[in-house]
């Protein structure tokens, strides 16, 4: 799978994401890094539908944690942009659902990363133009293969 990704329309996020959803296991770790509007949602949702989440995956800005299940993997979804701090995730006690689960985390990076031994950050951006991009960032040996590998 490509590292770099040229995302022009809200549709490639999400088609980003299902490839995305042909890589990742139970257990797996996905944080999201970019500004507001980059397409970490739209990512979401797109590995979502890709998994057969039969609700909507929406932001959970306000409830900050959703658990969607019913698709291959039950997908958690995270929004840590109002957490305060690594205490503040120990108290959402998402460790007690990451081993079955996809997590994927917005807004997570520097609070959740040790939720998992390895992880998938995806740093998302949108140009001047409106176009956003993807950089597929592997922390540990089992993402390196899985990206290196077919997909």
């Amino acid at each position: 799978m490509r590292r770099e990704h040229l995302l022009p329309t809200p549709d490639d996020t999400r088609a980003l994401g299902a490839a995305l959803a042909g890589v990742v296991r139970a257990g797996d770790l996905v944080v999201l890094v970019g500004p507001l509007g980059a397409g970490k949602t739209a990512l979401t949702q797109g590995l979502g539908e890709a998994l057969g989440v039969r609700e909507p995956v929406t932001s959970p800005t306000f409830v900050i944690s959703r658990v969607h299940r019913g698709g291959r993997l039950p997908l958690v979804h995270v929004d840590a942009y109002r957490l305060g701090g690594v205490a503040d995730v120990d108290d959402l006690d998402l460790d007690a659902s990451t081993e079955e689960s996809v997590t994927v985390v917005e807004w997570g990076q520097g609070l959740v990363e040790q939720l998992a031994d390895e992880h998938l950050e995806v740093r998302l951006d949108r140009r001047d133009d409106d176009v956003r991009t993807a950089l597929l960032v592997p922390h540990g040996p089992g993402w390196e293969q899985r990206l290196d590998g077919p997909a």
